[in-house]
């Protein structure tokens, strides 16, 4: 994988974390030396004291043979076993903590093989101690001093010689030790060195092969950079990574495309800008003779808006006349409207009364059916009555007789009253139509003379409206002279934007482009001129109008970007007197 693969960042990155990691193995690789070589001082001590304590246990044991050899040569005198006897104990309590403290520190198995056979050896001495000790009791001096050169002396001479060989190879363990911490410590040093060394060799390549990887691109992006300040854009920039170098290498290609592009462009707006500029030149004449004919164009228009103005004052005088009418129709028909409505309202009143009446006929027929049904019982209980209920039955059949004679008149009123209520009914309805068709009548008035003010305020507006555009033709007639001078400036702006493209053209000659890039200069377009018109009386130029006048299309074209200029040269090279200057 290439370098300028990766991003700054990352490279940096990587340079530093293999410095720090071979740093982590060096603090690692010495720590652990350390601890091992602090295992070794220790296991080197531990031996030393063991050393010692061997000695201390030979001297305790060679004084406590001393000690025993002394009481038995005096034969076992009480002042000597009562002054040495406890001193003896002591000693061999205190061999016996030693011995204990010895086992306890012990780890190699030779080490704990002579440590138990100086614990057997010490058990015989003892015991052959004890037996001197018991025949000196007895007061047997002879069998002592026997034991004491036989058996005593040999088994405290092989106690002791069995010390010595522990304490000798305590001492070679402490010297095996001490080589094997300084070796410890060479190696370490060795290999130290070697990390130390891998680390320069690693670091100094790292940042020569980071350094070269950035400033190697960053000089060609430099070299590039001057050509370009040069003027020079021919070169090309080419970027190869993905690295912030390579980035800065992409852009500066896309500026010098650009640049390129745009110096190209330059060139040939310059040409166009010189080709428009003589077109301008050309147009400036076809114009002035445009203009005169404008001129005599609007005398006519003037003319025809006079008469224009006669006609719409009639026809606004018309409509007035007309508006004043229809709002007098619109009253009448209002008032007509009026009335109807309150024909409406009193049929609606006699409606209303007729259906009065036939609820009163309706209770008074019930009234009749009621008086009906009270003679026919009074008749029937005058039956039941016999003879004394007789005159009393005529009376029930008289009342009957009437009830039945009002129910019949109420029936015809009820008839009658609901064949006027029909027609009352009937006629509300027409006269609800006519109403409605009184309120259409009014509604449609009130539109004609809503129309008619409309067409009246038109007709005012048209006059006002023939008045302005009369003012307008005037104003139009002072520009079209104002226009006349206008053209005279623009020639000679023509002319100072032909000096101004030259010097352009100039300027842009410092930049060298690529051979595809270069344009082709286009050919001056060679307008046909219209024939010149009669000539006139020359026209007093008015001042010029405050705000500035717009640029024609040519010239708009001509300074745009390099592609729409050859289309403007074209449009402007086939120009007809009858094209878009009718309409300056």
């Amino acid at each position: 994988m290439k370098l300028d693969q990766l991003k700054i960042g990352a490279r940096l990155g990587a340079g530093f974390g293999t410095v720090l990691l071979l740093l982590v193995l060096i603090v690692m690789l010495s720590f652990s030396r350390l601890v091992m070589t602090e295992r070794g001082f220790d296991s080197a001590l531990d031996v030393e004291h063991r050393v010692a304590r061997a000695d201390e246990w030979k001297n305790l044991t060679t004084l406590n043979v001393s000690r025993t050899i002394a009481i038995v040569k005096s034969g076992g005198l009480p002042q000597m076993s009562a002054f040495l006897t406890p001193q003896m104990k002591d000693t061999s309590e205190q061999i016996t903590r030693v011995q204990k403290e010895l086992e306890a520190e012990l780890s190699h198995e030779r080490s704990k093989a002579l440590f138990a056979d100086i614990s057997g050896k010490r058990k015989a001495y003892i015991d052959q101690r004890e037996a001197a000790l018991a025949l000196l009791k007895a007061g047997d001096v002879t069998a002592v001093e026997l034991l004491l050169e036989k058996s005593l002396l040999p088994a405290s001479k092989v106690y002791l010689a069995a010390i010595e060989d522990f304490s000798n190879f305590e001492r070679e363990l402490a010297v095996q030790s001490a080589a094997a911490v300084k070796a410890d410590v060479q190696r370490s040093k060795l290999m130290l060195l070697v990390l130390a060394g891998v680390s320069i060799v690693l670091g100094s390549l790292s940042a020569w092969v980071l350094t070269r990887s950035v400033t190697a691109p960053l000089r060609r992006a430099a070299a590039s950079t001057q050509a370009i300040a040069a003027g020079d854009l021919s070169q090309p920039i080419e970027a190869t990574g993905r690295d912030e170098v390579a980035d800065l290498q992409r852009s500066l290609g896309k500026m010098q495309t650009s640049l390129r592009d745009m110096v190209s462009a330059v060139r040939l707006s310059t040409d166009s800008i010189t080709t428009a500029s003589s077109e301008i030149a050309t147009g400036n004449q076809d114009l002035s003779a445009r203009t005169e004919q404008t001129a005599s164009n609007l005398q006519e228009t003037a003319s025809s808006m006079e008469q224009l103005t006669g006609t719409v004052k009639q026809t606004a005088e018309s409509a007035r006349t007309a508006n004043q009418l229809a709002s007098s129709a619109q009253a009448t028909a209002a008032k007509g409207g009026q009335v109807v409505s309150q024909v409406v309202s009193t049929m609606d009143d006699i409606n209303a009364s007729s259906k009065k009446i036939a609820d009163i006929i309706g209770v008074i027929d019930g009234i009749a059916f009621q008086t009906n049904i009270l003679a026919l019982n009074a008749a029937v209980e005058a039956a039941r009555a016999g003879e004394q209920g007789r005159g009393f039955a005529v009376v029930a059949g008289e009342v009957r007789n009437l009830a039945q004679r009002s129910a019949q008149a109420a029936k015809e009123i009820k008839d009658l009253i609901g064949a006027s209520v029909e027609r009352v009914e009937s006629g509300s309805k027409l006269v609800a139509d006519a109403g409605r068709t009184m309120s259409e009548i009014v509604g449609s008035v009130q539109r004609v003379s809503d129309i008619i003010c409309e067409i009246t305020a038109a007709a005012a507006e048209q006059s006002d409206g023939i008045g302005q555009v009369n003012t307008a033709v005037t104003n139009l007639d002072q520009m079209t002279q104002q226009n006349a001078a206008l053209v005279e400036e623009s020639a000679a702006a023509a002319e100072s934007l032909k000096d101004q493209a030259i010097r352009l053209a100039a300027s842009v000659s410092v930049f060298r482009v690529d051979a595809h890039a270069t344009v082709s200069r286009p050919a001056a377009a060679t307008p046909s001129l219209p024939a010149p018109s009669a000539p006139r009386a020359p026209v007093q130029a008015a001042p010029a109008p405050q705000r500035a006048a717009k640029a024609p299309p040519v010239l708009r074209d001509a300074v745009a970007a390099a592609g729409p200029a050859p289309v403007v040269a074209a449009a402007a090279a086939t120009a007809t007197p009858g094209d878009d200057w009718e309409t300056f």
